[in-house]
């Protein structure tokens, strides 16, 4: 998959990752560069680390304090360059080769924010075969080692897609043959409804609290629900788009 080549040091500094599933993940993958490498000798010792890599021995402490207020780094913290610009075309021109049948869903995030959920919508987008997700530019989370340690590895290897407009991007998302579906909790529709006889499907999800934008909603061909027990006014959207996904999947 093509991406766009990304030039110098990014405005907030490169990320920092920790934790052993986000670094193992990020020294697989070949697209990612691993500038730098802290940690303890018992976590760099459990490492394959390539020999140019610069390596600082760190002790429990000062691995504190280079990541956020009390995560679980296990001993290991990471400066890595971000990841290069994938390009929507190229998504949408690698699901043109899948037939209806096997088509992978493709998830859009409206405005949603929170680096805790985006990684665990990650992680399910990687686990249920997602062709991709796609976010806005500027209304979603930097890569960070947050996001990285909710993804467990996923955000090496699901591509995601950062738009500046997201109502363009689902109309080219449509051009290219996909039934976009939309996740309220007003709908009439339920999802399984909504997939019937559907071929290509782009989820779309809202925002946390917010739910998906009206502008959004009006992009989408079919509007649908989750059907939840009146009990729960709603489900966290990290839960929703990992039943979403695999009601997509397995229909």
């Amino acid at each position: 998959m093509k991406r766009g080549h990304r030039t110098g040091k990014p405005k907030g500094g490169f990320p920092r990752l920790y934790g052993r599933h986000a670094i193992i993940a990020a020294l697989a993958n070949p697209d990612r560069v691993v500038r730098k490498i802290w940690g303890t000798r018992d976590a760099i010792s459990a490492l394959e680390l390539p020999p140019v890599l610069p390596i600082v021995y760190s002790d429990v402490a000062d691995l504190g304090r280079m990541v956020p207020h009390d995560a679980p780094h296990q001993g290991i913290v990471a400066e890595v360059e971000p990841l290069d610009d994938i390009w929507l075309g190229d998504v949408l021109e690698e699901g043109a080769e899948e037939g209806p049948a096997n088509a992978r869903p493709i998830l859009v995030l409206d405005q949603v924010t929170d680096p805790h959920n985006v990684g665990a919508i990650f992680r399910s987008a990687a686990a249920f075969n997602a062709l991709a997700i796609v976010t806005q530019d500027r209304h979603s989370p930097p890569e960070s080692g947050v996001l990285a340690r909710a993804a467990s590895g996923a955000l090496e290897i699901m591509p995601w897609v950062r738009v500046v407009n997201l109502a363009r991007a689902l109309d080219e998302i449509a051009d290219a043959g996909y039934w976009r579906i939309g996740l309220d909790g007003e709908a009439s529709e339920t999802l399984s409804g909504a997939l019937k006889g559907a071929g290509k499907v782009a989820l779309v999800l809202g925002a946390e609290g917010d739910g998906l934008r009206h502008n959004s909603m009006a992009h989408c061909d079919m509007v649908a629900k989750l059907p939840i027990s009146p009990r729960m006014e709603s489900l966290n959207v990290s839960n929703a788009a990992a039943i979403a996904l695999y009601a997509a999947t397995n229909r």
